[in-house]
């Protein structure tokens, strides 16, 4: 039992193991379960690029206050992801912990990370499709769409060697959002761990491969049936997504996987099978 007083959060050293236990357990799911989940992931965090849009579209508002704000509102995206559940591929990238520590192989991890990747940009693809025919982005007199176009023209145009460090960042704080939520035991613990380190990368500009998904089809469609015209924008088109993309997912994988993951094997993980076993039943 958690004591009377004092923090009744999981410790570094049980967040580790918890980590990796739940690793073990996300590579051995059915390919159905995980593809499914992997929808899901995808649909929740482009609901939360939605929910960013419509802050950052106020003219209104002032740099910070857009950027800050608007990262608080797509936290929602992992928020979903963590408490009604659902298989996100830059938080998957924990599972490097598990690997690390033999406990999954090499094929069962890239197969999670492919199958997750491949699941997640058909369900943030699918509810851009679903977006684009409700008429959303013409909210406030198209200033909704004209944002989004806005958006995805920037990342288009964005030079590859930084959208690549920006992936890394931006996956650095999301997979700490995702360590930190295993330090809870309620929804409002989790809500708490989340929202600061989201709401940061949002606001820093960083690069999420699987919010990308969402902002470059749902702009293209916007493009093909009401153009909206940016100054000077770079082309929005599908050489330009796939090669951000590329070198977006390939940062996050480092940022997740040997920045935050390995790292935190080598501390609190390294060896530790062969010695005593963390105790991960506190509750």
């Amino acid at each position: 039992m958690p004591e009377l007083f004092g923090s009744d959060a999981y410790s570094p050293k049980e967040i580790a193991a918890r980590v990796e236990n739940v690793g073990v357990a996300k590579a051995r799911l059915p390919l159905l379960s995980t593809v499914m989940l992997g929808l899901l992931a995808g649909a929740f965090i482009g609901l939360g690029a939605l929910y960013f849009n419509i802050v950052a579209s106020d003219a209104s508002l002032g740099f910070a206050a857009k950027r800050v704000l608007g990262g608080v509102c797509f936290s929602l995206g992992l928020l979903l992801v963590v408490v009604a559940g659902a298989e996100l591929f830059t938080g998957n990238n924990l599972l490097a912990m598990a690997w690390a520590e033999g406990k999954i192989s090499t094929t069962k991890l890239l197969r999670n990370w492919v199958v997750v990747c491949v699941a997640n940009f058909a369900g943030a693809a699918g509810l851009a499709v679903l977006v684009w025919l409700s008429g959303h982005l013409s909210m406030n007199d198209y200033a909704v769409g004209k944002s989004l176009v806005a958006t995805a023209a920037a990342k288009a145009g964005l030079p590859l060697m930084e959208a690549f460090f920006r992936g890394i960042l931006c996956n650095v704080l999301v997979c700490m959002a995702v360590w930190m939520s295993f330090a809870g035991r309620s929804v409002v613990d989790k809500f708490v761990a989340i929202v600061l380190p989201i709401s940061a990368f949002v606001a820093a500009g960083f690069e999420h491969s699987i919010a990308n998904m969402y902002i470059f089809p749902l702009a293209m469609l916007q493009q093909m049936s009401h153009p909206i015209d940016i100054a000077g924008a770079a082309l929005i088109d599908m050489p330009h997504m796939l090669a951000n993309l590329v070198v977006v997912i390939a940062g996050n994988i480092i940022g997740g996987s040997v920045l935050v993951a390995l790292v935190y094997h080598i501390v609190y993980r390294r060896g530790v099978s062969e010695t005593k076993p963390v105790d991960t039943t506190k509750s």
